[in-house]
């Protein structure tokens, strides 16, 4: 049995996140004020596709809870429908995009911090909130793959989705570029047209291989539970 019950878990990690967003968007940052507002940062972005995956989590765990016991065809049909958009946001969205944006930042970060996260950052942006930007978000997504199974869609359409969002907001990039002659990562400035092309490239499939992780994870941690609890059932010789 489990020591915190994972929809108590779900609950304390939504209101992290909001704790998170709450604090981030009350800094007086010059970037906040330019076009793209923090809208223009993955990590931000990221940030309110997590706490969007939680809230459904924590929604569909009440509507659960309401429909036990009960007949109503129609709140299971919903609940399912709740469960199909939980699991879709968690394959496509929460999880490789989560686990991209942390081991991006951090490799980036220890090998030149001013390549993505300058040190005159540090006086808006305190220790803590840093970490629950950028690291704390792969233990949450990981406790939910745990403690939940997720229906990952096929793999054609999980990938498609995935390419989707990324060229999505690569465009979204060079759009901010156009406009305003400055690149959101200054990482950016010390490419050419050609190697820029090589990283955006190299960024999707990278995105794409973290989408492939989570279904192998996933896969793998429920099927061997499944196989575990088979055993457990299965009636011994004599």
């Amino acid at each position: 049995m489990a020591l915190v019950p994972c929809q108590v878990l779900r609950v304390a990690i939504l209101l992290s996140y909001f704790s998170i967003l709450c604090n981030y968007k009350a800094i007086d940052m010059p970037a906040h004020q330019t076009y793209g507002g923090s809208w223009k940062f993955l990590t931000f972005i990221n940030l309110v596709i997590q706490a969007v995956f939680f809230g459904i989590c924590v929604l569909t765990d009440l509507s659960s809870l309401l429909t036990k016991g009960n007949d109503s065809q129609e709140q299971e049909r919903q609940l399912r429908k709740l469960i199909s958009l939980r699991d879709w946001m968690m394959a496509v969205l929460a999880f490789p995009v989560g686990v991209f944006v942390v081991t991006m930042f951090w490799s980036i970060y220890i090998y030149d911090r001013e390549l993505v996260y300058p040190k005159l950052l540090d006086n808006f942006i305190p220790p803590w909130l840093n970490h629950g930007m950028h690291t704390t978000v792969l233990p949450f997504i990981l406790i939910e793959m745990r403690t939940t199974h997720h229906e990952y869609p096929s793999r054609t359409s999980g990938l498609l989705a995935v390419c989707a969002f990324s060229v999505g907001y690569i465009l979204w990039v060079c759009w901010i570029y156009h406009v305003t002659g400055v690149w959101v990562y200054p990482l950016l400035d010390y490419l050419g047209s050609g190697a820029r092309i090589i990283f955006f490239t190299t960024v999707t499939a990278i995105i794409n291989s973290f989408y492939l992780l989570g279904e192998i994870l996933n896969s793998c941690i429920w099927d061997t539970q499944k196989c575990m609890q088979e055993g457990k059932e299965k009636p011994k010789l004599e």
